[in-house]
This record gives structure tokens, sequence and C-alpha cells, in this order.
């Protein structure tokens, strides 16, 4: 298999003599390409494993079965009909496949594999219109045209159509089949399609921007393969027309050089920083850069979560208000942490700072990898720092994205090891590799070998194929220098900075710090052998006095793993209850046997409970057990907590168990994960608090419904109370028209005598009394308004 490793060797095969005599300005700073890069750890290369042997073949049977193959062929009329898919954006699932693949072909040749993709392709090219457009939900010529896509080419790109949005993601695959395969069939069929682009689009052309951004950075990676100007110019283009009178949903509202805090759809916006980062760095545009500095500081100083996710909100999928980073309703897209790590590289590339490498160290071990489930075919959309038992990771969503931007991103990972900047050599990660990077003054081979995350000490072997002079600059991480984040959004309670001890073939190195690195710099020989030792002491995490959702809290870190607790670990499954002391001490011991290996903490704590009619807490001691974030919910849905409260008043006690909480709960409809919420016992803020769950029948409208508790033994009740769920006025839901109760008598539903009224009000729990039954089953009929759905946060039985 031909591999191509540079971008100027690819300009060199595409370009003409005009263009291949072409200087490219970039990055002063590089990457060294992770086909550079071979993983020998216990960590990341078993998950490369299984995102290569069990995810990719998995995503393609599944595209199979969901009809995102189909779609081509409809568009192809290959196939009979016109029934599509849900999403005028499931074309992409099909194209980061293909990147994904094509990545891992890379690192391990698999000739069926291959083959596969050469069908998918053909089938592709197929699909795609003589002019170069391709989006197959207009192609298709449906019947019923899908109400995103207008009546016309990219009249609705703005808003939801993703013409762009599709066709930066198969820029992208084109570019990693090529590089891969040598092959030129994907690659073709995208510059067809980005000539098209340039064509319709521009000044005195059409001006629509992106309403989903990613074909910024695919005509920025088709600009370094074919060193064609146009393309660069294009993706500069998409991003200059946006604003001032767009949506801030998409980043619209403002000119790019007058945005200066995030907003809007977190997966558009670090896209598009993305992009930012890459046409100022290839057009030197300052400006461009001065934006996108004063949103990373935004960012990391007030809407990032400590597992290095963003986007707060599920409203949106988007960046909330500053400081507002709420638990069990974080939002934390897996695609926003993919669209972090690339962001955060971007940033590093262009300032040669080791604080981008932090933030995408963070994302990287927590908000990104729990994105996956360790079997390598479940997934989570939102990735919560909280839980009751609601979230589980599926094994498909009908928005798709995250399941193939991870297969797309994770081989991607040793990429991020290395960087260099002409005789500079960065070592950004730490993970058991063998790497071959070419200098100024040769070829180096580096060999690194550590258990990290897990252990601190790290050796790196250098062999220069000469003796050569150059600098090697190793990241000492923030946390290793006592610093949460670079901001003050986190702090470690204990602050404390030690020297990191560096030595040199054994001897203590006395060592320069520049900007978070420390620079070796020497005439290297082979066999040279550098080994630093990076403490890894358990750190309690505190957040900034203005997150609200944190106060009386902490939580345990661990070198770069961030740690929860989890529901398997405690007899009754319960944690929100449980109360650790801030000064506690902490011990740390590996498990080879617990979730493919992972190093736990384990402390003393308390459990807290309440008594049936009594106000007064029962206090138990508690051995606190904490496993890392990114493995959590392998082993079923329960609770899970990140941020541990050490004050009494923000721990959630166990409540005393209920008739409704012994209840088995059924309904109209049949989401049995929604059911917990009835009787969870969660007291909500107000009728729009979505930090729990809530049951809901939305979309259904204008219609009755039902909710009904089986009791676990006949009991007399007399009142019931439910506290109705209302996200108006922008949710699809409101209090119902009315709603009535009924007991079971005699195998028959009868209506109670209530000796109040039904009220229906917001943000309280409305009661209702009526004469006592005595019955083993309760049930409440909803009338839905006319033109909204209802919902409930909670329903008490008395």
């Amino acid at each position: 298999m031909k591999i191509f490793s540079t971008h100027l060797a690819l300009a060199a095969t595409l370009c003409a003599a005009g263009a291949q005599a072409q200087q490219i300005k970039d990055y002063a700073i590089q990457p060294v390409a992770f086909t550079h890069v071979h993983l020998t750890d216990h960590f990341w290369e078993p998950k490369l494993e299984v995102n290569a042997n069990v995810t990719i073949p998995y995503i393609l049977q599944k595209c199979r079965e969901q009809g995102r193959i189909d779609n081509f062929l409809r568009a192809a009329h290959k196939i009979p009909g016109d029934k599509m898919t849900e999403y005028p954006f499931d074309d992409t699932d099909l194209y980061k496949l293909i990147e994904g693949a094509s990545y891992s072909l890379q690192t391990k040749p698999d000739p069926k594999l291959e083959k596969q993709l050469d069908t998918l392709i053909s089938i592709i090219a197929a699909a795609q219109e003589p002019d170069g457009y391709l989006y197959t939900f207009r192609t298709v010529h449906s019947s019923h045209p899908h109400p995103w896509i207008g009546d016309k080419r990219w009249v609705k790109e703005e808003e939801l159509s993703h013409e762009l949005y599709n066709s930066g993601h198969l820029y992208e695959a084109a570019v990693a089949h090529y590089q891969a395969t040598g092959k030129k069939s994907l690659l073709n069929i995208a510059l067809k399609n980005a000539d098209l682009l340039v064509k319709d689009f521009g000044p005195g052309k059409e001006t629509e921007y992106p309403g989903h951004q990613i074909v910024e950075i695919g005509l920025v990676k088709l600009y370094r393969v074919t060193g064609r100007q146009q393309y660069l110019e294009l993706a500069k283009f998409f991003l200059d027309i946006r604003g001032p009178k767009g949506d801030a949903y998409n980043q619209a509202d403002k000119k790019i050089v007058d945005q200066h805090e995030a907003e809007g759809h977190a997966v558009r916006a670090a896209y598009m920083y993305t992009g930012i980062a890459d046409v100022a760095a290839l057009k030197g545009d300052r400006a461009y850069l001065g934006a996108i500095d004063a949103i990373w500081n935004d960012v990391v100083s007030k809407k990032l979560y400590v597992t290095g996710g963003i986007g707060a909100t599920g409203n949106g999928e988007a960046f909330g208000p500053a400081y507002d980073l709420p638990n069990m309703s974080a939002y934390a897209e897996t695609c926003a942490a993919i669209g972090n790590v690339y962001w955060n590289n971007r940033m590093f590339l262009l300032h040669g700072d080791a604080k981008y490498i932090d933030v995408l160290e963070r994302t990287l071990y927590n908000g990104l990898l729990s994105g996956m489930s360790l079997s390598g075919d479940r997934f989570f959309y939102p990735n919560p720092l909280a839980s009751m038992g609601q979230h589980s990771r599926s094994a498909w969503f009908s928005c798709a994205c995250c399941i193939t931007n991870m297969t797309r991103f994770l081989p991607s990972v040793p990429g991020y090891v290395y960087a260099q900047d002409g005789d500079d050599l960065f070592v950004n990660l730490f993970m058991s590799n063998n790497a071959s990077i070419t200098l100024k003054g040769g070829t180096v081979k580096l060999s690194e070998e550590t258990d990290y995350p897990w252990n601190g000490k790290v050796s790196i072997r250098v062999d220069p194929g000469k003796d050569a002079g150059f600098s090697l600059h190793v990241r000492i991480p923030g946390w290793a220098r006592g610093e949460a984040v670079p901001s003050d959004l986190y702090q470690f309670a204990d602050k404390k900075e030690v020297l990191i001890p560096i030595t040199v073939n054994g001897q203590s190195l006395d060592y320069t710090m520049e900007k978070g690195y420390a620079v070796i710099k020497r005439s290297w020989k082979k066999g040279d052998k550098v080994e630093v030792d990076l403490p890894m002491p358990v750190q309690k995490v505190l957040a900034n006095e203005n997150v609200k959702a944190d106060q009386g809290r902490f939580a345990f870190q661990k070198g770069p793993i961030v740690y929860c607790l989890e529901g398997p670990d405690y007899k009754d499954s319960t944690v929100q209850n449980i109360l650790v002391d801030k000064n506690a001490a902490v011990e740390s011991s590996y498990e080879p046997g617990l979730l493919k290996g992972v190093t736990v903490l384990a402390t003393e704590g308390v459990a807290s409970a309440r008594q049936p009619k009594s106000d007064e807490l029962v206090m138990t001691k508690e051995t606190v057990k904490a496993i890392p974030y990114y493995a959590w919910n392998n082993r079923g849905a329960t609770e899970m907590e990140v941020w541990i409260p050490y004050e009494a008043s923000a721990a959630r006690p166990k409540p005393a168990a209920t008739i409704a909480s012994r209840s088995k709960v059924s309904a109209s409809l049949n989401n049995k994960r929604m059911f917990m919420a009835l009787n969870d016992q969660y007291d909500p803020q107000d009728s729009q608090d979505n930090s729990a769950l809530y049951f809901h029948w939305w979309p259904k409208k204008n219609s009755k419904e039902w909710v009904q508790y089986d009791f676990d033994s006949s009991y007399t009740v007399s009142s019931s109370k439910v506290y109705w769920f209302d996200d108006g006025p922008f949710g699809g839901c409101r209090v119902p028209a009315r709603w009535q109760l009924f007991y079971q008598k005699d195998g028959q539903w009868v209506p109670v005598k209530n000796t109040t009224p039904y009220p229906t009000d917001k943000d309280k729990y409305d009661v209702v009394r009526f004469e006592p039954v005595t019955t083993t089953a309760l049930r409440m009929e909803v009338q839905l308004p006319a033109d909204n759905s209802s919902g409930i946060h909670e329903w008490i039985v008395e």
C-alpha cells in the first residue's frame, strides 16, 4: 500500500508545474503525521484495535441497515423509490466512515476493507451530478422533498440544508483515502464538487454562509493537497461573509473579527474556530488570530467542563452563559469534544504553548473518550457529569454524527503525540510508541515507554541517524505543575508546585521552561535516553465560585484522568447521597480485571438517608470508590457523580421509600427509560428544570394519554400531587389541558371522587384530594393541549 506522508508529496503528484513551485505558507509548527508514530502502549493501542476490528465493521453494517448507502443508490437511480433516511446530513456518515477506515488502513493494511471502500466510492460517484453537485436528498427528486432542502440549490444552506456540511466531510474523507491508498477515486469526486463551489460561490455570486461549518476545514485540506489557491480563498470567503445579520446559533450574528465569546451550537463553533485557525495560519491573518484567541480565553475561563466537554445545554446543543455548567443536564456532545481537540491542536500549532495541549489532553482522556463504550459498539451523544440512572449508551442514533465521528477520530490519535518546528521537536502526549521524524539535520527515531495515564514515568530513547544538535521540548502538563486548567475556572485544593525531575542518560538535568515545555538543547547521540518523572498524586479539583452547580463539591483527578462515583461499586447503587471530607486521604490502585484495566481511587465517606415521616438524616460510613469518568456506563445504567459533595448542603440524601417509589410504572408510551422520572423523588427547581430526568409525551399533542402506578401492596390513598414539565416558550411541552385520577377496583378503572379541583399550575406541585380509596393501582389520565405536548417531573401518591 502506497502511503503519502507529506502535503508536499501530495502536491507534487497533483499540481501543475507552477503550483509545484509555489511555497505554501502554513503553521510554523507542524504535527508529526500519525503514520510516523506506531503505538505500542497498553492504553491507546487496544482502543485503536477495537475501532479497527469492531467499530468500523459495525458502522458499515449500520450504514447498510439504516439506509445510508441506499440514499446514494436511490439518488443514482440504481434502486427504485425515493424514500430517504431522516436527515439530509446522513450522507456524511458514509464519508466519516471512509475517513476513519482510511486512517486505519494507513497503520493496519486490510485488503478486504480497502475493497469495501472501493465499492462505496463507486456508489458515491454514481450519485454525483455531472457538474459535481453531490447531495442525495435533492438528486433523488423525491415526490415529497425534505422540508430542509429548499426548492433549489443552496437557498436553505444558512438554515438546515447542510449541503456545504456534506461537502466538507466529503473533502476530509477524500484526502484521507488518497493518503491511505494513493487512489484518486474519491479525491476526484471531491475536487469536482469543490470546483462547483468555486464556480457558484464568491463575490458577485452566491453569498450564503455555511449553516453548519466544516466545509472550511475540508477546503483547506484540499488546498494543501493540490496547492489550488481558489480552495483557500473560498474557505476564507465562507468565514468572511458571516454576520452581522445572521443567527448566534450558528455564529453568524457578528463578523468573525468581531466575535470574542463562544456562543451558539458548540460543534459548529468548534469546527469554525478550527477553520479560522487554519485560514489564519495560511493567510497570516492577525485579525482572525485575535478573534480566536479571545474566544479560546472565554471558553477556558468560563465555559469548559472539568472533563474538557463544551456545550452546556441541550437547548440547541449550545454554549450556555458564562459559568453555567450544570452536571446532570450537561450536553457536552461527543462531536463537540472532538471539535475541541481539533481546535486546541490548531491553537498549539499557532502559538507553541503547552496550555492548548493541556486542554486537548483533558478533553481527549475524559469528555471525548467517554463517547464510546469499551466494547466499541455503544455510544453517547451527550456526556453528562451526573446521572440518576437515566443515561445509557445507545447502539445507534437517527442522528449518528457522534458515532461516525468517533471512528474517524480515533485512528488519528498518534498524530497528536509529536510536533516539530525546524529543529525544535515537541513531545506533547505520553504513550508508548516508536516514531520516525525528519528534522533539518536528518531523521531521528524516538522510542517512548510509559504506563501513562496510570503512571507519570516517561522514558524517551533518542536515536538520530547521525549525531545532531536539536532541541527537545517535553511538555510538563499543567496538572503536574499545580495548575488544573490555564485559567481560574478550576483549581486544585492542594496547589503545591513541585520541581519535575528530568535526567539525560541517568544524569540530573537543569532545564529551562518555555511556554510549559522543559527544553533540552544538546547534541544528541544514538541511544541517548531522557527520563521524566511526572508526579501523580490524587488531586481534588474545586470550581470557581461562580459555577453554582459545583459549590460545596470537588472532583477527583489523577494525572490527566477525571474520576467519578458509579452505582455498581455500591451496595444499593446509590451515589448521589455520598459526602467525602475535602481533606480525606485517598489511595489509588490498579485493577487489571476492571473495565479493561483501570486505576481506581478509594477513600472514606458517609452516605446520608432520610427516614419515613422524619426530617432526621441517618449518616452511615461508606467506603468510597471512584473509577475513571471515561469508563462509566459500561456496567449498566445506574447513578453516577463527578462532583462529590464535601458539604452536607450539596448532597442529596437518599429519600425514604414511598408508595410511588415502590410502584411499577407503565404509560401510554413505551420509552421505559423515562418511567423512572415519575417516582425518582427528585424535586425540580421549576417546571423547566432539566437537570434530572423528566417524563414527556412529545411530539404528541391534543390526545388523551396516561401514566399508571401498580403498587407493591394494597394501600388506602386520599391525595396525590404532580409537578408538570413545561419548557415554554421555546420547547414543545406545556401544562395539560386537564387531568383526572382513576383507581383500580375489581379489574375496572374507576374515577376517584375528588374533594378539591384538579389544578394545572406551573412551577409547583399541583395537589388534588379525594375521598379515601383502597386499591392496588392508580392511573392518571392527561388531556394534552391542542397545540403542544405535556410532561411530568414527579408524581406523588399519599
